[in-house]
């Protein structure tokens, strides 16, 4: 080309999760058949919606209007249901005005980074989830800013690490926290959430608060929003139903703006991703009529506390089965769908393997573990001789080795089956 077309930061638009099936592709072609436990989608797992559920789509996509198009910051309706359910749990209180329609959370992460200065840093937490730390780096051009997730005290946020961290970096204009987290399943209680809020008002920050698991707790904690510990700071807070409903095929997500008025320059900040809104014309209509309908409805509260229940139950289920291994640390998740197994430091190293009996795949296996961090050479194997797709740590803009799998798997015998092969696999890999 006559000039340079690439963007600075198109060489940090990765995804971990979704970039271990072109690898895991390889072998299914060869023969091997796979336990896909790379992606949180419960559909794709075997979850079953609730009848109840599917009655009002059938209901609403009778309904001529939700076929149409929308008010590009959502239907009015929905987005007045949500305020007033904002409002109900006290701390921030918000409008209609406040709440904003996207194509899914991966569309408003999208473009509540990419309409940001470029200056303007976004510091979040390590372990990230790739879907932020690559669009914050795309948007800046470097590498995404992170403080760490501590291992050895549940993955709660190293406080000290991010206070210092916006101290000597005056570029850090926001703080992202994901609760409940992903990809370690950690619930932060509220004195964290408390002390990350005072650090950003002290340094008259912005909070970012991917919330879309909010409803998945368990073990004893409580869903606790961001909107009741915020106080006056300026916050986006982002929602959906992919994960609680499940829906993930809605692409339907939202933010909750707190506060917005409480800083000028936020406020127009905000108002450009309206603008940005307009310019598509409107987000997904249907599954926006569904929302008050199903999170309205009294049996919804039911359906929530039966799905905690259930992943509690995973949860255990597999803390039991990994927990244990030397030279391993596994923490028992209390919120979301997964679990990291993390490897202690210097564990791994690059003459490990596993057997594989097919030997096209044990080749394919040798030539991808060339130059591969460890935990990259740990999971190429496992998914060689088990056919299990796991995601690497080191894929979540992390520098510590492990990996994440889930808790979605519906089938108990084949759920069973993949946690005893990974606790058997890392036994024979680390210790053999």
């Amino acid at each position: 080309m006559r000039r340079n077309i690439v963007h600075s930061g198109a060489g940090s638009l990765t995804y971990a999760i979704r970039e271990i099936v072109q690898v895991a592709y390889k072998f299914r072609d060869l023969g091997m058949a796979m336990t896909w436990e790379n992606i949180g989608d419960p559909i794709q797992k075997g979850e079953k919606i609730e009848p109840w559920i599917r009655q009002i789509m059938h209901e609403v996509v009778d309904n001529d209007k939700s076929w149409g198009y929308c008010d590009s910051a959502g239907v009015p309706a929905t987005r007045a249901f949500l305020a007033e359910h904002v409002n109900k749990r006290g701390g921030a209180q918000v409008t209609a005005d406040d709440i904003l329609f996207f194509n899914g959370i991966g569309d408003a992460v999208a473009k509540v980074y990419g309409f940001l200065r470029r200056e303007a840093r976004v510091i979040g937490p390590t372990p990230a989830y790739s879907t932020h730390s690559s669009a914050e780096a795309a948007h800046s051009g470097y590498e995404h800013l992170t403080y760490e997730l501590d291992p050895y005290n549940n993955w709660m946020p190293d406080l000290d690490d991010l206070r210092m961290r916006v101290r000597y970096n005056p570029s850090i204009t926001a703080i992202l926290l994901i609760n409940p987290d992903n990809p370690t399943g950690a619930v932060y209680p509220r004195e964290v959430l408390e002390e990350i809020a005072e650090i950003a008002r002290h340094y008259d920050l912005f909070l970012i608060a991917d919330e879309i698991y909010t409803h998945i707790v368990y073990n004893g904690n409580k869903t606790l929003h961001l909107s009741e510990v915020v106080g006056d700071v300026p916050a986006i807070v982002m929602r959906g139903i992919s994960k609680e409903v499940p829906w993930p095929g809605a692409r339907c997500g939202w933010i909750e703006v707190l506060n917005r008025r409480h800083d000028e320059m936020f406020d127009t900040y905000v108002g450009s991703l309206l603008a940005s809104k307009r310019l598509e014309v409107c987000s997904t209509t249907a599954p926006q009529m569904c929302v008050p309908r199903i999170l309205g409805d009294a049996r919804y509260p039911g359906h929530l506390a039966k799905r905690a229940a259930m992943f509690e139950a995973r949860a255990q289920e597999a803390h039991e089965a990994l927990q244990g291994i030397p030279g391993t640390l596994v923490n028992c998740p209390s919120g979301a769908f997964y679990m990291t197994i993390m490897f202690e430091d210097g564990i791994l190293n690059n003459k490990q393997s596993l057997a594989i009996e097919n030997p096209k795949v044990r080749e394919t296996v040798e030539k991808l573990v060339q130059g591969v961090s460890n935990d990259y050479r740990f999971v190429y194997y496992l998914l060689g001789a088990t056919g299990i797709c796991v995601v690497p740590l080191t894929g979540f803009c992390c520098k510590r080795d492990g990996f994440r799998v889930t808790l979605l798997e519906t089938d108990d015998e084949k759920r069973r089956w993949t946690f005893q092969t990974l606790a058997k696999a890392l036994k024979e890999y680390l210790w053999k």
